[in-house]
């Protein structure tokens, strides 16, 4: 479904992408990671033709580049920057954006009315979108990526500064698209999210992917050890293993527990492997 052979781009001395390489197929969501300044915006604007590749390409669902209507069509996107207008109602945006990507007629109306119900802002239709909170407008800005049914959906960071209702329905809208065939990228700062959503998961920084394969796998290449936290009756105990059952029983057999847990890797661990602790602004 969409398809990035050796994109490479340049902003002057900076190289925001750097030879990206990317297959990924229908009904995938894809989750991208990585921090500040990793090029993870610029990879989505180059995917849906916002920006040119200095070097690569894209293709589109066989469709071509997004250079083209006929590719560029088969594209939904929210931005990360809210592409709505605050002035009008949420039925007015979907129908100028409806009519934007060439519908018209009954047909527009009928995506407008399936979107709004989608989001669950039916009941808000005719109230202008400066009335809503920043979750609302957050699904409204999905509603409009979604308005002309596209195959490929690009979310980027699409839960910013959302409640945890809102943020939560975003999470179950998503599934429901992939159950239907829909392929999304998703990209997100928030692990979480890419460690209950996505089917495979690509961390990438400099303009480079550093890693791509599933959750769990990444997990088991790039987490390393388990940590045991002992709580003992002459003090804390902190111990790496790969084998915590084992480790415990061995502490059991020679100190007096009093509490214990284990901290095992996650994706945030493989993230921090991965890219550093250093700060990123």
């Amino acid at each position: 479904m969409l398809h990035l052979s050796g994109l490479r781009k340049r902003f002057g001395a900076l190289v925001a992408v750097d030879g990206l390489s990317l297959e990924i197929p229908r009904g995938e969501v894809f989750g991208l990671l990585g921090p500040n300044g990793a090029g993870k915006t610029t990879t989505v604007n180059l995917a849906v033709g916002l920006l040119t590749p200095d070097e690569g390409s894209v293709e589109i669902d066989g469709a071509g580049s997004p250079a083209h209507p006929a590719a560029r069509r088969r594209i939904g996107v929210a931005p990360q920057a809210l592409a709505i207008y605050e002035e009008l109602t949420a039925q007015e945006n979907l129908l100028f954006f409806g009519r934007l990507q060439g519908l018209a007629g009954d047909r527009l109306h009928e995506r407008a009315d399936w979107a709004l119900e989608f989001v669950g802002l039916a009941d808000r239709r005719g109230d202008r979108v400066s009335t809503y909170s920043g979750g609302m407008q957050r699904r409204l800005n999905l509603a409009v990526a979604l308005i002309h049914d596209p195959p490929i959906l690009l979310l980027d960071e699409p839960t910013v500064g959302v409640d945890p209702q809102s943020r939560n329905a975003i999470f179950d809208r998503i599934i429901t698209l992939r159950a239907r065939g829909c392929t999304v990228v998703y990209t997100t700062h928030y692990m979480e999210e890419a460690q209950r959503l996505c089917d495979r998961v690509g961390i990438m920084d400099q303009g480079r992917l550093l890693a791509l394969d599933t959750v769990d796998r990444l997990i088991a290449e790039h987490g390393g050890k388990s940590m045991v936290v002992a709580e003992c009756a002459d003090g804390e105990v902190r111990v790496e293993t790969d084998d915590p059952l084992a480790e415990l029983q061995r502490l059991q057999e020679t100190r007096r527990l009093v509490s214990f847990h284990v901290d095992r890797p996650s994706l945030e661990t493989v993230f921090l492997n991965l890219t550093g602790r250093s700060l990123r602004d």
